[in-house]
């Protein structure tokens, strides 16, 4: 990530090029239950959050050049580095009611292998939170509401926005199928299911979808700590397993899909379990951190022909080992 230091503002001298510098060292917490967030605000004192590593750099407004028949969120598209980005009000797309102030800084960000910038309107800091600490959204926030997690520093509440669910419903997200090729050559042994973990109802839903059309049944839960109470439940009623495989995202309040694998690697009932981890987050740090914590997989978010691949081919294989155990 990096903020352009030489045009923000001295006053906001919490984005400093220190602090950038610093997140080198704070990504060594992250993956142990740590988030890393940028904070910003909206036009008003509320204070939200990104995770820090979704986020490119933090520059000034740009000018902006009108894209006809774009959504009314978008405000147009911006040159960044070379190329030309599309830009979402923020404040506009998770507010009803509009700020009095113009945005003052972009957020350049990159999601589900997209990039995009979103409008701001002042940028805080980064913060550490320690994952346990991050809640769900309250009821009052509804199933329509653009939060994924709540948190407190000190005493002020930092609201983190479901990122995904403003980019499909003003973007739109893709999640048709390609013709693929048939993922079994026998008659279907039994109807397998798979363990979605995922803070985002979006992206849940994305994943499900996909399930479905390869003839899945998807168990959907909002984070890790669901997703471990589930398998331990099943792991404790000892009873027929049709439990494929495990699909987690990273960054999730309560338990992240880290902590998720490390403690399914943990327990001798569920250490063989193939654990695939999904995620908008990407780099080289994630592949770290999937071999250090054990997972089998790693598969950017969201391309929904290359997450089907990677369950049809772990559908083949434990369809292959069934197959073989029954021979012996």
């Amino acid at each position: 990530m990096r903020v352009d230091a030489q045009r923000t503002p001295h006053r906001d001298a919490h984005v400093s090029t220190g602090l950038i510098d610093s997140i080198n060292r704070r990504t060594q917490l992250a993956g142990y239950n740590r988030l890393a967030l940028l904070l910003f605000r909206l036009g008003g004192p509320e204070l939200f959050g990104i995770n820090v590593f979704k986020v490119q750099e933090v520059v000034q407004a740009p000018e902006l050049t009108w894209v006809p028949a774009a959504h009314s969120h978008v405000r147009g598209v911006a040159p960044v580095r070379g190329r030309m980005i599309p830009v979402l009000d923020l404040a506009a797309a998770v507010q009803t009611t509009p700020p009095a102030s113009e945005p003052r800084y972009l957020i350049v960000s990159e999601f589900n292998r997209r990039v995009q910038g979103f409008l701001v309107h002042g940028v805080e800091r980064i913060v550490n939170v320690d994952v346990g600490q991050v809640t769900p959204p309250p009821a009052s926030a509804g199933d329509d509401g653009y939060l994924t997690a709540v948190t407190r520093l000190k005493d002020r509440l930092i609201q983190i926005i479901d990122v995904e669910k403003v980019l499909a419903d003003v973007i739109g997200l893709a999640v048709d199928l390609e013709t693929l090729p048939p993922h079994t050559t026998d008659e279907r042994r039994r109807k397998w299911r798979v363990l979605v973990a995922d803070d985002s109802k979006v992206a849940r839903m994305q994943i499900a979808r996909t399930l479905e059309q390869l003839d899945l049944e998807p168990v959907l839960v909002n984070d890790g700590r669901e997703a471990l109470r589930f398998l331990q439940s099943q792991a404790d009623a000892d009873g027929d397993n049709d439990l494929l495989m495990v699909i987690s995202d990273v960054e999730m309040p309560d338990m992240d899909g880290y902590t998720l694998t490390t403690e399914i690697r943990r327990d001798p009932r569920l250490e063989n379990l193939y654990v695939l981890l999904h995620t908008s987050l990407s780099g080289v740090f994630n592949h770290s951190m999937v071999e250090q914590v054990g997972a089998d997989r790693f598969v950017p978010k969201f391309n929904s022909d290359e997450l089907a691949r990677n369950i049809i081919e772990r559908l083949r294989n434990k369809e292959l080992e069934l197959t073989e155990a029954a021979m012996v």
